[in-house]
């Protein structure tokens, strides 16, 4: 609703991930640095870990725009609720690969035969996996078997993981030695630094057309960092929802005041799961981080459905006052 108040082209602050809004914070830098690294390795393992909305996703897909599609050959997993056993038709399926009644000698034999005409074609082959601290150790190892194929010596498959802070816990198993000693490059995704805020916001709002209204107060950065910890999703919320009460008041300037009124509507309308005034880096675990995203998201996307639903109502009785207005003149003419 914000967007015809304050000229913008599109939402800026939507919370599903968009490649096309990325900001290189300090730790997104890093990461990058880390990947680029990686990818010029070649083989092994690579591993991303950060908070519930620290932006990994967000991360991958600038990566996979700045991949050279000549030059490395890319599959994503994205449901690793499976076992073992299912594990390799996952990642046949994601390299378009036949999977139809197959066992795992059949299945070992697909993926062998893709990454041997990979690699004898002049391609890497780089199998990314998300949510990677719901794996099993056993689909972990066969993940591990696979970075064993080899063709003149050469590795020809590398792995990215990407997963929460606990898979950082889960990768020191003892049965996931080897797997360990194949990790080339590791980083954790921090949550961005106050003095990034400013700057990630504005950016992200110049993307859809910004021109400096309403303009953003260091006081309203500052706020919206204290109340997010600095976590890139929480960030949106916080931002999203300040600006659409910016829009409802025509306010010309998004402050603290206004940051603040935000969080104290979201702790109002969610009291069964915000307890305490919203310091989003308290948090004491990922499961709660989690279940407060999800509740907040939740309720953003009612509060915006009701909302255009209102407006909807609005617009159709001034047309239709206009149309009354405009019949009764006529009869007054006649």
């Amino acid at each position: 609703m914000y967007n015809d108040q304050y000229g913008l082209s599109g939402r800026p602050f939507q919370l599903t991930p968009d490649p096309r809004f990325w900001f290189e914070s300090a730790t997104h830098r890093k990461a990058m640095a880390y990947l680029g690294y990686g990818l010029d390795q070649g083989e092994g393992f690579i591993v991303i870990t950060g908070e519930i909305g620290a932006g990994k996703t967000t991360l991958v897909g600038h990566l996979l725009a700045k991949i050279d599609p000549a030059r490395i050959k890319t599959a994503t997993i994205v449901s690793t609720h499976v076992d073992h056993e299912h594990m390799l038709k996952l990642v046949c399926r994601s390299f378009g690969l036949n999977t139809a009644d197959a066992d795992k000698t059949h299945l070992l034999a697909e993926i062998e035969a893709m990454l041997h005409t990979n690699a004898r074609g002049g391609l890497g082959t780089l199998l990314i996996v998300d949510e990677a601290q719901n794996l099993s150790v056993e689909s972990l190892e066969e993940l591990r078997m696979l970075s064993n194929f080899q063709i003149g010596g050469r590795s020809t498959l590398q792995i990215l993981l990407l997963g929460q802070p606990e898979f950082r816990e889960k990768i020191q198993a003892p049965m996931l030695e080897q797997l360990r000693q194949r990790v080339i490059a590791t980083h954790h995704l921090l949550p961005m630094q106050a003095d990034e805020i400013g700057p990630y916001i504005r950016h992200r709002m110049a993307l859809v057309g910004w021109t400096g209204n309403p303009e953003i107060s260091e006081a309203a950065a500052a706020a919206v960092h204290q109340h997010s910890g600095g976590i890139p999703r929480k960030v949106n919320m916080l931002v999203n929802r300040a600006l659409l009460l910016g829009s409802v008041e025509k306010a010309s300037i998004i402050d603290a005041d206004i940051i603040n009124s935000v969080v104290a509507d979201l702790e109002a309308e969610v009291p069964q799961i915000i307890r305490e005034p919203m310091h989003f880096a308290s948090e004491s675990t990922a499961f709660g981080m989690a279940a407060r995203v999800a509740m907040l998201e939740v309720q953003f996307a009612e509060q915006d459905a009701a909302l255009r639903r209102v407006l909807s109502i609005l617009i159709n009785w001034v047309e239709e006052d206009r149309q009354t207005g405009a019949t009764a003149a006529h009869s007054a003419r006649l």
